[in-house]
């Protein structure tokens, strides 16, 4: 009895996380209405503002990046050396010019002037202008505390020539940085001549970074003080466009986190006062940049972390624990969340009332270190080397997920010497009627992560549960992208959620089912409000034919993925844009522009793995193996232990029936992917083909073990051991797929004839 071959295929991959979302627009002046409103001098706003001003200039905001000068300049140039891999920098000054002696672009050595300063504390940057626009951000920094020079990413060999050395594509700041360190910033990077021309209102974080154009504002202060009204435009108080004092919480929250979160833009120069997913495309809680649990772990900067949290669902907003001019805390230790969290409480949020800073809750030490609310409340993570930056998701201490799903906790990040047992004990002792066990998310996003067979009905679950944040849930659903069958009915309803991070993140778990759903669900979106939920519903419908989504819907559908497009076509100086765009032009069936796409985001970034393996895909789906093969083994020559890479050549070499190379790939994929059920399940089928058959089974065996649910390890199985002679074998595993699949009559079949045929 002849195996049934299963075809394996290359999959296309789906769009990479770390989207570069961001929509041209013109670049001097901001719309409003029909008025057209200007940025103003900062001085304007300082001489009447007067005990603001003296606030803001202590602030770090108003040394964010200033012009290299002897007055901002913190580092020693006094011939001060520093070694790095085999490079020996040396600064230096001349007069009142400052200059760092190092490799270039090139890898020679030679004079580089520091054209600005970035930032003040506790470390201070360094930017050089370098050909085409660019401004380059040195890795080597100063470190203000302990007064020394020191390499940002040491673990990481860069040298000249890789994205992430000095000169390389992922330090230019002008992509990177400078937007949150100026005012006005228009980054203005010409794709055709792969230069920049940016600007800047004001060379610091000054007022109308957060309260937007000043000129209308100036215009009423005027009008005010000569006793002349001046209407305000909707959307404006005294003329401006963010009025923070008067502003809600959540809004406010989302005029700070234009700045202080991961994020992608989609306007060339975003507003204060404009709803967030108007103008950014914020980061969910996604592998690589948060644990299972959401706790920080790449750097996220403040915003997801704090939309986590139970005082961003209560409405507080930052400046209730800020001072908004000197970016200083309201009082001192603890005494800032005493404020709300006391036995007399705050009227403004009366469920934090209670008795929180006293032993009996804390159980440590008065004035101790562990006495502290941040202590245990909000652990902090050290960035860029030197930067300790509190987890602002303020959370309770769970050692016991700890135990479940590796994730840290505070308890340990203190007490390194003691086990996360002791730490659960420890807790339950102090609280016996409030044991820590009760479930989180963080232990669905572990299942998902690790691809268990049970992730996608918990994924729905809480997808669908409304007590939780709309980042929690937006992270459910973009994790269920890609699967066409599973709770179509729960997405469907998320498309109406009142959040539109939910509902963009809906539209983009849809791109994958059946064609009649997906325009039922979608073509309602592309009338949405929010201008990243129009994208998403463009960008999820964009694989079908135009004509399906009815004569009334095609001038919306072409609005949102025109809109979807100019979005990445500002943003072409990053891989990630042309991902976006290829994968679209893929969909609508333009192969020549995804493959121009495609390939350009390899130009910027060899080793961008998505671009790579969709190119690949790509060619596999247009009859170009060959082409396909080479992209796949130029990518593995760079980084031999992708395995994503390892795994698509696999396949494709079997689809060439080119086996023995198949399964030399497979191995090498499922040793790099080895909580991968599929990858073991296609290397089992190489094998046999190859007739390897003991390993063949091995990795079946692997594969059903993984996921016991999948009936295909079990009939492979069946039928290798039927084929083998193996009679005991094949009537167990025959079993196995007939118990996981009754309703399938070939599995029927096939026990019936295992049992029947006593020879076997």
């Amino acid at each position: 009895m002849k195996h049934p071959w299963v075809a394996l295929t290359l999959a296309g991959c789906a769009i990479a996380a770390g989207l570069v979302w961001q929509l041209a627009r013109p670049p001097t002046d901001v719309s409003l209405g029909s008025e057209t409103v200007a940025y103003v001098d900062n001085a304007s706003c300082l001489e009447c503002h007067k005990e603001q001003a003296t606030q803001w200039l202590q602030s770090n905001h108003s040394r964010s990046m200033a012009t290299a000068s002897p007055k901002t300049v913190l580092g020693d140039f006094a011939n001060a050396e520093f070694r790095h891999q085999g490079v020996t920098s040396r600064f230096f000054h001349e007069g009142d010019k400052y200059f760092v002696h190092t490799d270039g672009p090139d890898g020679k050595l030679a004079d580089f002037e520091i054209s600005y300063t970035f930032g003040v504390a506790p470390l201070q940057q360094y930017l050089i202008s370098l050909p085409g626009g660019r401004l380059q951000a040195l890795q080597i920094a100063w470190d203000d505390v302990r007064k020394r020079w020191f390499y940002l990413q040491p673990q990481e060999k860069a040298p000249a020539g890789d994205v992430l050395h000095w000169s390389g594509n992922y330090q230019t700041a002008n992509t990177m940085c400078i937007e949150c360190h100026t005012t006005g910033f228009e980054k203005r990077f010409d794709a055709a001549t792969q230069t920049f021309d940016s600007r800047w209102k004001e060379i610091n974080v000054s007022c109308q970074a957060c309260h937007g154009p000043g000129a209308r504002h100036l215009a009423w202060a005027q009008r005010h003080k000569e006793g002349r009204a001046l209407a305000d435009v909707p959307g404006e108080r005294f003329g401006l466009t963010e009025a923070t004092k008067s502003t809600q919480a959540k809004l406010q929250v989302d005029v700070c986190a234009t700045c202080h979160a991961r994020r992608s833009l989609l306007r060339a120069l975003p507003q204060p006062g404009q709803t967030r997913l108007d103008h950014a495309l914020p980061l969910q809680l996604t592998a690589g940049h948060f644990y299972p649990d959401g706790q920080q772990m790449g750097e996220v900067f403040v915003d997801a972390s704090y939309r986590q949290s139970k005082m961003y669902q209560a409405g507080v907003a930052c400046t209730v624990c800020h001072n908004a001019h000197t970016g200083k805390l309201t009082l001192p230790g603890n005494a800032v969340c005493v404020q709300c969290h006391s036995p007399t409480g705050n009227a403004q949020f009366p469920t934090a009332k209670g008795d929180y800073d006293n032993p009996a809750h804390h159980h440590h030490k008065v004035d101790s270190k562990g006495a502290a609310c941040v202590a245990c409340h909000m652990p902090p993570r050290t960035y860029m080397q030197i930067q300790p930056r509190p987890d602002h998701s303020l959370r309770i201490p769970r050692p016991d997920l700890t135990l479940r799903i590796g994730t840290p906790n505070a308890c340990n990040g203190c007490h390194a010497d003691k086990t996360s047992a002791w730490a659960v004990e420890q807790l339950r002792a102090w609280s016996p009627s409030k044991p820590r066990v009760e479930p989180h998310y963080g232990e669905v996003f572990a299942k998902a992560r690790a691809g268990g067979p049970d992730a996608v009905p918990a994924l729905l679950e809480l997808a669908g549960d409304a007590r939780y944040n709309a980042i929690v849930r937006a992270t459910a659903l973009s994790a269920l992208s890609g699967e066409a069958n599973a709770g179509f009915s729960v997405r469907m309803e998320a498309t109406r959620d009142p959040d539109p991070e939910v509902r963009a993140s809906a539209a983009d778990s849809l791109n994958a089912v059946a064609p009649e759903q997906r325009i039922d669900a979608l073509v309602p979106l592309l009338r949405d409000p929010v201008l990243a939920v129009r994208m998403a519903a463009a960008r999820s419908l964009s694989s079908l034919p135009k004509n399906r989504l009815g004569e009334a819907n095609l001038n919306a559908y072409d609005a949102a993925i025109s809109e979807f497009i100019a979005a990445q076509s500002h943003s072409l100086d990053m891989p990630g844009a042309h991902l976006n765009l290829a994968v679209v032009y893929a969909n609508t069936g333009q192969t020549a522009l995804a493959e121009q796409h495609y390939r350009a985001a390899l130009k910027i970034d060899p080793d961008f793995t998505p671009a790579r393996a969709n190119l690949a895909a790509l060619y596999n789906a247009t009859a170009r193996n060959a082409d396909a093969i080479a992209v796949l083994v130029e990518g593995l020559r760079r980084q031999p232990r992708i395995g994503e890479l390892q795994y698509a050549l696999g396949l494709l070499l079997a689809e060439e029936n080119r086996m023995p190379e198949a399964a030399a790939a497979l191995e090498k994929a499922a040793r790099l992917l080895p909580e991968r059920p599929r990858v073991h399940y296609n290397l089992g089928l190489a094998l046999q083909k190859a007739e390897r058959f003991a390993p063949a089974a091995s990795a079946l065996e692997a594969a059903f073990a993984l996921n016991t649910q999948d009936a295909a390890p079990a009939q492979a199985l069946a039928i290798l051991f039927a084929q083998r002679g193996e009679r005991a074998k094949a009537l167990r595993w025959a079993q196995t797929w007939a118990t996981l699949v009754p309703s399938d009559p070939r599995a029927l079949r096939f026990l019936a004839q295992i049992r029947s045929d006593p020879a076997r």
